[in-house]
């Protein structure tokens, strides 16, 4: 379920939090919390999704919960994210772990998302799945992982924010965009930047084409190219828009 934000005359002051926690932001606008691992973390994703919002002039509060390595089943046990969400504070809790192409994790993903979709929706929170992709070198699996963030959304009939669907899409467009950072896992800011245009426009039912290619980030400024911005942007709307 999306909902709609009401545009303010000026967006709310945003909560930047990294892996810490803290009071969220955002009174009649969307309030949004992140549950997940370096995958969310890297370069700031709900950092550069709250900017998105606020150009739109949009309300937005957030706060992140993210630890290296954390899968979904780590959270339930050994955060703070249920009690986050026992708050009553959000409307959406975003979710992640790694790419979960591997059957059994396809079923851990799954199985846990559920978990916290039924806790979510006790305290009136709606849950969205966050799409990620496998390493450079797994790139094999990428249809697994799109399968299993769809089918995981679809158990709990939530929100699907299909990110590394738009990473697919933006490679059909040009394929040398260096979307992996160095590592070849993580994302490069290219690769966030994609991420988090799929996970705005997914949360709020906005067009990403438009939004701003110049953001100014906690840990520093961000450009993107306009013209390579515009093509993350189609592309990202194309896999939103459906076959």
């Amino acid at each position: 379920m999306v909902r709609t934000v009401r545009p303010l005359l000026c967006a709310a002051a945003l909560l930047f939090t990294g892996c810490s926690s803290g009071d969220p932001t955002g009174a009649n606008g969307l309030r949004v919390l992140f549950v997940g691992n370096s995958l969310t973390y890297t370069n700031d994703l709900p950092a550069m999704v709250a900017t998105f919002a606020e150009s739109e002039e949009l309300a937005f509060g957030y706060k992140t919960i993210a630890f290296p390595n954390y899968a979904l089943q780590d959270h339930w046990y050994h955060s703070d994210a249920r009690s986050e969400l026992s708050e009553g504070n959000w409307d959406f809790v975003v979710m992640q772990q790694g790419p979960s192409s591997l059957p059994e994790n396809q079923e851990s993903l799954r199985f846990w998302a559920a978990k916290f979709a039924d806790e979510a929706r006790l305290y009136g929170t709606e849950p969205a799945l966050y799409m990620v992709w496998p390493a450079d070198v797994n790139s094999a699996t990428f249809p697994a992982v799109v399968d299993s963030y769809t089918l995981a959304a679809d158990a709990v009939a939530g929100l699907l924010l299909p990110a590394g669907a738009a990473w697919l899409a933006a490679w059909n467009l040009d394929a040398s965009l260096p979307l992996y950072g160095p590592d070849g896992f993580h994302p490069s800011e290219t690769g966030t930047y994609l991420a988090a245009l799929a996970v705005f426009a997914g949360l709020t039912g906005s067009s990403p084409v438009g939004l701003p290619s110049t953001l100014e980030l906690p840990a520093g400024g961000l450009t993107i190219p306009a013209s390579r911005a515009r093509l993350l942007q189609d592309a990202t709307a194309s896999v939103l828009s459906g076959p």
